[in-house]
């Protein structure tokens, strides 16, 4: 294969940086299995395995002689972007692991192993107890993990720069403050003026899921996803994508029985992940930059398929057929009728289930909550009152259950405090990506056709192929010449909803 590393220092590190690459390929495995496969009581096991292997990824990537070429490359004047990128990351991750000791990395890792499992579990069974302590430790592992890693303004920026690099509090309260002044009168004026329903019946209709499983693959071929050539489809209790490279990405979904619309947007939003891993330069392969840059960019790509694409009026008469063809009720209903229930706008407690519109309050609750954890002293015990009371205050409804409140996501389990806000992110840019792909290609007529082939080649061109070369937001300045804009997503709604 074309090779596009030519400095024979960077050719070192990569040779070595292989093993790093292994051991992160077989946590992939191991994190897969564990929410797919994986039999209750093997979670100890699992734990602790994760956890020598997250200690045993630490020790090659800080091994004095391979942190001693990164310096060296630093040095080296010529690079390529390529080799460039490679130093940037590296470096970066190299200041990052340096900031944890080993025995933080270990106990981190068993703890957001068993926390996951104590999670399902209090979920499961509507008992908030059984996660409570779990969370405890949780916050008192973030505080720890933001000291290491230092700060200027507070310690959410610490977090929240692991996950979407070169960003920080003060911008995501930015992008807050605009979308919740702007949004607002939104919401209000689609719910006065019922431009789109507030509910369906569609959302009551019940299937079995060998049919609902049918649907969401033929879908996924239309779009042109390599099933069990390069991918799978599988079934967790929270659906993600894993890659375990550029060869293999694998996605998972969930089925209720009813309101099929839930499972088929999951199926949606989480090729969008897949595809930019799929879509990676082959020659990045077990190289640092060949896989999604930021979490932000990662969600972009999601929520341009669930939004953009998923939710418009071309998918509906599209996949009509397809849902006709293997749900007997939809012989009830016509492709406009799938377009105003895949669309409905109301204030609901659950954040996977929220429309476009109410989304970002979700995100803007979870956000709030976390600085809470960090700055103000907070414990677990008190966040299922202060999540109803911050619910009520932005959406005007309060959970009456935990399952519709602190337990619906499974992200405090697995230690990602510092994460959300990139959903949001994610979601404003993908309708400014969309804006942009506009000016190219007449979007809705590629959707109506099933010709998925131009949408995905703009995506490749403008985000996929880079990899994690350049970050975030350098990123966005050379593919659309803009970093992240709240507009376009407020003018996506208004003509959307308005």
């Amino acid at each position: 294969m074309e090779t596009v590393f030519q400095n024979e220092t960077i050719k070192e590190i990569l040779a070595r940086y292989r093993r790093i690459w292994a051991i992160g390929h077989a946590q992939s495995v191991l994190g897969w299995d564990m929410e797919v496969n994986m039999p209750r009581e093997g979670i100890l096991e699992r734990s602790v395995a994760q956890g020598e292997l997250s200690v045993l990824s630490q020790e090659f990537l800080l091994k004095p002689d391979f942190v001693e070429l990164v310096e060296k490359a630093k040095g080296i004047e010529g690079l390529n972007e390529y080799e460039r990128g490679v130093v940037r990351v590296l470096d970066r991750d190299i200041r990052i692991s340096r900031s944890f000791p080993p025995e933080f990395l270990r106990e981190m890792s068993e703890v957001t192993s068993q926390a996951t499992k104590a999670w399902e579990e209090a979920k499961k069974s509507n008992n908030y107890s059984k996660f409570e302590p779990w969370l405890d430790r949780i916050i008192d592992l973030a505080k720890r993990a933001a000291d290491y890693l230092g700060y200027e303004d507070e310690p959410y920026d610490a977090l929240l720069d692991m996950f979407e690099e070169g960003t920080t509090t003060r911008d995501v309260t930015r992008m807050f403050d605009r979308l919740e002044k702007e949004l607002k009168p939104i919401l209000d004026r689609i719910l006065e003026e019922g431009t789109v329903p507030q509910s369906h019946p569609l959302e009551k209709e019940a299937y079995e899921q060998a049919q609902m499983e049918r649907v969401n693959r033929m879908i996924l071929e239309k779009f042109g996803f390599p099933l069990g050539v390069r991918s799978r489809l599988d079934v967790s209790a929270h659906p993600f994508t894993t890659e375990f490279g550029i060869k293999d990405v694998r996605i998972t979904t969930r089925y209720e029985g009813y309101d099929f619309r839930m499972t088929v947007l999951s199926t949606v939003h989480e090729f969008g992940h897949a595809l930019y891993e799929l879509q990676g330069d082959e020659r990045f392969m077990f190289s640092p930059i060949a896989g999604g840059v930021s979490l932000g960019i990662h969600e972009s790509q999601s929520r341009f398929w669930e939004n953009i694409v998923g939710r418009s009026r071309e998918f509906a008469g599209l996949i009509y057929p397809t849902l006709k063809e293997n749900l007997p009720f939809i012989a009830n209903y016509t492709p406009k009728d799938i377009y105003l229930y895949f669309n409905m706008v109301r204030p609901d407690f659950i954040r996977t289930e929220a429309d476009v519109v109410t989304y970002n309050f979700h995100i803007l609750l979870r956000f709030k909550l976390e600085r809470m954890m960090l700055n103000e002293g907070v414990k677990a015990k008190d966040l299922p009152e202060l999540w109803n009371d911050e619910m009520e205050n932005l959406l005007g409804i309060r959970p009456k259950t935990y399952r519709e409140g602190i337990l619906q996501d499974i992200h405090w389990a697995h230690g990602t405090i510092g994460y959300f806000p990139t959903y949001s992110i994610g979601t404003l840019l993908s309708a400014q990506l969309y804006y942009h792909m506009k000016r190219d290609l007449n979007v809705e007529e590629h959707i109506t056709n099933a010709d998925f082939g131009p949408i995905k080649a703009w995506l490749r061109e403008k985000i996929h192929r880079w990899g994690s070369i350049y970050p975030p937001k350098e990123l966005l300045k050379k593919s659309i010449g803009e970093e992240l804009n709240p507009d376009y997503f407020i003018r996506w709604v208004k003509e959307r909803y308005l």
